[in-house]
Parts: C-alpha cells; structure tokens; sequence
C-alpha cells in the first residue's frame, strides 16, 4: 500500500521529535545522523530519506519546536505588570518540558551563529518575542505599574534579564530551581515599582 501524505508528515514529526531528544540530552554537538536514528530505532537511511541534509532535518526540527512553544499552553494573568511577568515566566525553564525546550534552543546557537539563513530566523524570533512584550509594558505604564520610559528599551531589557537566566539555570540548575527563578524575576520586576517611587516629581 502506498504511503499517504499523513504517513509522511507523522514520520517526519517522529524524526523531530527525535532530534529534540537528543539535542535536549547530548547539545547540538551530539547531534548525527546516526544519534538520531538510534533514537528512532531505525537507519539512517530513512532520515536521508525525509531530510537530504542535516540541515534540512534541524531546520524542520526547530521549527516544529517554535509551533510547538506558541501552541502550548500560556499563563494566564491579568493586565498591566502582571502580564509582563507572565510572558517572563514562560520563557524560563521552570518545568521539565520547558527545561528540554530551552536545551534545544540553547543548542542550536552556535549552528545558528554559523547559518545566515537560521541566524535570520533567530533574530525575527527574539524580535517578535520583543514586539509582543512591548505591548504589555506600555499597558503597564498606562496602569501606573512601570515608570515613563522608552518602553521597547524596557522589554528588551527584561527579555535578556530572562535570557540570561535561562542560560544560567541550564548550566547550574542546582544553583538556580524554578523557585529562585521565579525569586530572581520578581526582584527584577520590583526594581520598576521602585523607580516608580523613587522618579522626581514632574516640573
């Protein structure tokens, strides 16, 4: 019987999901061909067969992974700073699925440095993830919760405090649980109620 065009699409997501294994366990350096296909139990072969390249198979991988993280899941928060620190949250890996996203993604940088054409991928990402973030502290600043400000400069500045704590967490996770996280982003945050109370009075 011949194979559908379903068949091959849940074999392609099979190999995908593979390949996160093994970059979320072994880094990107650890990712083969045949590390993937030992995954999969089966030959690399069937991987050529899918992906002519393994940029081609990492490629398709990676963004499974990004449908895959907007899809999931959001917390759920009210308006104003309490919707920025719910977009914070769900970039840290503060649960085990998370934790394997970010591995994956953390993984891929150096390729990614190395690949104009996933380099550019990358920095639409951070950019959209920016652009979205921006929204929700101009409607903190409209509540009052943050201080007058530039507030693209002000996302950005939060998106690479969680980045950072990202990279911090995967490298030292005894040092840095979901509860000193969660710890860290909160004093982060406070800092904008503080200069709030601190700014001078308006002329």
């Amino acid at each position: 019987m011949a194979r559908t065009k379903g068949d091959h699409e849940a074999r392609r997501r099979d190999v995908s999901q593979a390949v996160w294994q093994v970059m979320a366990t072994r880094g990107f350096a650890g990712l083969t061909l045949r590390a993937v296909a030992a995954e999969l139990g089966a030959t690399t072969g069937l991987l050529t067969h899918y992906f002519p390249t393994k940029s081609a198979l990492v490629e398709y991988a990676l963004a499974l992974l990004e449908e895959r993280t907007f899809s999931r899941p959001r917390r759920e928060s009210g308006p104003g700073l309490a919707a920025v620190r719910a977009a914070l949250l769900d970039i840290l890996p503060l649960t085990p699925e998370a934790t394997d996203s970010n591995r994956v993604w953390v993984s891929s940088w150096d390729a990614a440095l190395a690949d104009p054409h996933l380099s550019a991928g990358y920095a639409r990402k951070y950019a959209d993830s920016r652009a979205r973030l921006t929204e929700r502290v101009v409607a903190a600043q409209e509540l009052g919760e943050m201080p007058p400000g530039d507030p693209a400069e002000m996302a950005a500045g939060a998106q690479s405090f969680a980045l950072g704590l990202v990279v911090q967490a995967l490298f030292a996770p005894e040092a840095f649980p979901p509860a000193r996280q969660v710890r860290l982003l909160d004093d982060y945050l406070a800092a904008f109620d503080r200069a709030e109370e601190n700014a001078p009075p308006p002329p």
